[in-house]
């Protein structure tokens, strides 16, 4: 029993001293590609399945469109520690009262489920997600965080990160997106296997009508906290 439990706890030593270096490595390294990326790739049937995804660091990426994600899907990204309670607590209650499943989850766990593990909803994947995102949040700055989750979310079929899908949507660069065109990208978002950022749907055009009113709320964009010197 001994040797078993010494056993474990040297594979459970490896595993956070290899998580914690990959979290380290990525700090600077572009990430090359995602669980997600491979699983979607496997999934598709067809002879030619679609892989588009090219890394850009954040200065070729418009204000407009950091600013849109953050109004769209965390707009508290700039002042938490990686977890918004209060959008957890109503997800919750949404939820239990069996209405259709509704996620209370940040930029930064979101970031951490695409980088480091799988599309899946377990608590195995929760603590997973929970771990990555404290890890982070502590490496990273909320700039990387921000730039590492543009760069890897899917943001249409086989489309992954800001650059592809500014190219496949509007034939432009990312540095090059207004307004609206950021907004119309964030607000498929939910489901971009689904929805098209052009030409928007009407369900589409109001999201985007709305995230574009939250840009003006928000005002300017600054990913350094406020408590910071």
């Amino acid at each position: 029993m001994k040797r078993i439990f010494r056993f474990f706890v040297k594979v459970l030593i490896w595993c956070l001293l290899i998580s914690v270096g990959v979290v380290f490595l990525f700090k600077y390294v572009p990430v090359p590609l995602t669980p997600l990326m491979l699983i979607r790739y496997v999934e598709v049937t067809n002879e030619n399945p679609r892989w588009e995804h090219q890394w850009v660091p954040m200065e070729e990426i418009s204000e407009h469109m950091q600013l849109a994600v953050i109004c769209s899907e965390d707009q508290k990204f700039v002042t938490h520690k990686g977890f918004d309670i209060e959008a957890i607590e109503k997800a919750y209650e949404h939820n239990k009262a069996g209405k259709r499943i509704k996620g209370g989850s940040t930029i930064s766990q979101q970031t951490a489920k695409n980088v480091f593990l799988w599309p899946e909803r377990s608590w195995l994947r929760k603590g997973l997600e929970a771990y990555f995102t404290f890890l982070i949040e502590r490496i990273w700055s909320k700039e990387r965080i921000l730039e590492v989750y543009l760069n890897s979310i899917e943001m249409g079929p086989g489309i992954y990160g800001v650059e592809a899908a500014s190219q496949h949507w509007f034939g432009k660069s990312a540095a090059q997106l207004g307004r609206y065109e950021a907004a119309a990208i964030v607000a498929i978002l939910p489901n971009p296997r689904s929805y098209k950022a052009q030409p928007a749907t009407s369900y589409i055009q109001k999201r985007k009508e709305w995230i574009v009113k939250q840009m003006r709320y928000y005002g300017p964009l600054n990913l350094k906290p406020k408590n910071d010197n």
